[in-house]
């Protein structure tokens, strides 16, 4: 019997190498899987002796009774995965506060049913309900903010589905200037930014990173190519310079940006940051920066604040920022279709 003080860890692993359908465990992935994390997590490792004497462990009847089976490979290889797709030897071990923290986070998701774009969430909130004995409340208590008449929605459930289970992708896709595009995509990461979608991935036939509005495809299908695994791109850092949902394929360089904002917004700007890279410069003359790439997006986020906020630096960005004001000046100064304010407003 397998006692040793990294035992737990160790089912805990294995546990999720046989439940998932998606790959295939050899005992050589087994054993990569395990040491990688006890690596990480206390600088050990384990032998592969080990690892088949934790398999016998687990489906032993005394212990876990796990349903492990074999199954073949390419040549005399073979594939470890539970014969049960529903089981695991967590199944009925959730605390009291387990299960009260679950209920909770059953009544949020919840709080998205209804819309085409969440059968995907359904099935999972249904499962959970199912699963452990808990229903959703039903009251709505808790809202975030959708937008459920967002083209694009509709895709949204197959697309997690695609991308969670390695799945590549044929998609036709519209861009902002009509363009129409059909291109090959393995699917990376999905990201929501100011109430839109929007999907990463490998472009096969541009050989890079792609960024795809869900609002733009315009239909998509699974592609018999095999996925090209991310080995590249570390989704939880890649968007640290940026303010949104885009980061600058050319050589935009971080840049140290200085803003001045009012006495009454200032307020919200040090409880809600920018950025996270946000400091305050002179708190007297609400003075804070920010380090990041510039992009449209940040063109637009500093927009929300006018007239509230002023670019101090550095001065191209300074002098970007004020010709799109003038050029959005000139609108109103000029009135609409040739007309006086007066004028156009007698037609309203």
């Amino acid at each position: 019997m397998s006692t040793n003080k990294n035992a737990q860890l160790r089912y805990q692993i294995l546990d999720r190498c046989f439940s998932n359908f998606y790959e295939h465990y050899g005992i050589e992935d087994l054993l990569n899987a395990v040491n990688e994390q006890l690596f990480d997590l206390y600088g050990t490792r384990v032998s592969l002796r080990q690892i088949k004497e934790d398999i016998r462990f687990m489906r032993d009847r005394m212990s876990f009774n796990a349903p492990i089976e074999t199954y073949p490979l390419e040549g005399k290889k073979c594939y470890y995965r539970y014969s049960d797709k529903h089981y695991s030897i967590y199944n009925n071990e959730l605390s009291v506060s387990d299960l009260t923290k679950l209920q909770s986070t059953i009544d949020m998701l919840s709080r998205f049913r209804g819309s085409a774009a969440n059968v995907w969430l359904e099935e999972v909130i249904s499962n959970l309900e199912y699963r452990f004995g808990l229903k959703s409340n039903a009251e709505h208590l808790v809202s975030f903010e959708q937008n459920e008449k967002l083209k694009g929605l509709e895709h949204l459930a197959n697309i997690i589905d695609a991308t969670v289970n390695h799945q590549t992708l044929h998609i036709h896709y519209l861009t902002f200037e009509k363009r129409e595009l059909v291109m090959t995509l393995h699917p990376y990461y999905i990201k929501q930014y100011n109430g839109r979608w929007f999907l990463y991935g490998l472009n096969d036939e541009m050989d890079r990173l792609s960024n795809l509005a869900l609002d733009r495809i315009q239909s998509f299908e699974l592609s018999e190519k095999s996925f090209k695994k991310n080995e590249q791109y570390d989704f939880s850092t890649y968007f640290d310079d940026v303010v949104g949902a885009t980061v600058p394929r050319e050589e935009v360089k971080k840049e140290t940006i200085g803003l001045r904002f009012t006495e009454k917004r200032f307020p919200y700007v040090l409880s809600k940051p920018i950025h996270k890279s946000q400091q305050v410069v002179d708190e007297s003359g609400c003075v804070i920066e920010i380090q990041v790439r510039p992009t449209r997006e940040l063109d637009q986020q500093l927009f929300s604040f006018i007239p509230d906020v002023e670019v101090l630096y550095p001065e191209w960005y300074r002098q970007h920022i004020q010709e799109k004001i003038e050029e959005n000046l000139k609108k109103y100064l000029s009135g609409k279709n040739g007309c006086t304010d007066d004028a156009y407003l007698c037609t309203r």
